[in-house]
């Protein structure tokens, strides 16, 4: 396992603000930022902020973030990209007044899906994503706690690859998150 310095990575959309704060990263999202192809709404949106790194088949990267969240959409985890139509984002999303734990997967077009997560309001969240050869496997978990799998998605291992901390405020100015670690491990062993 190796932590990642937040100098390491490159801004896919640089922020309003990344501000350093004993060894935490605290990013202020601009208004309307959002990462979603398509789907049902019919927009595309290209302006998510995500610090990535390089991410090989065979790794895992994970992030610590703080979920403090109260507008519609204002959203924070990992992002991971092989290009504008190619890529993945995880952790959680404040959607109908609740903290959702979810994912967007995107091959061309977006989908979503979420699970309400209240009690997850305000404490830190651990989002991990495992690189194999034809797949990534997400997990997510809470305070340190177990992580538990939220999503197995196909991904292309001949496919150049980045990852790292995201954060988007679709709806509003002034989403802050507090980034706690970032780190590069060995995928996940097994699935479950």
């Amino acid at each position: 396992m190796s932590t990642l310095s937040w100098s390491d990575g490159r801004w896919t959309h640089p922020p309003v603000a990344a501000v350093e704060r004993g060894g935490a990263l605290v990013v202020t999202a601009a208004e309307g930022s959002d990462a979603w192809r398509r789907t049902s709404y019919g927009f595309v949106h290209d302006s998510e902020h995500a610090l990535v790194v390089p991410f090989p088949v065979g790794g895992a990267m994970e992030v610590d973030f703080v979920a403090a969240f109260e507008a519609q959409f204002d959203q924070a985890g990992l992002f991971v990209t092989a290009s504008d139509e190619r890529w993945v984002k995880a952790g959680v999303e404040y959607a109908d007044g609740l903290p959702q734990a979810g994912a967007v997967v995107t091959d061309g077009m977006s989908d979503w899906s979420v699970a309400p997560v209240p009690e997850w309001q305000g404490r830190v969240v651990t989002v991990r994503a495992s690189r194999g050869d034809d797949a990534i496997t997400l997990r997510i978990g809470v305070d340190g706690g177990p992580l538990r799998l939220l999503r197995l998605l196909p991904f292309p291992g001949d496919a150049d690859a980045e990852a790292g901390p995201f954060v988007c405020a679709p709806t509003r100015a002034g989403l802050a998150v507090e980034f706690l670690a970032w780190r590069l491990l060995d995928a996940d062993a097994a699935l479950h």
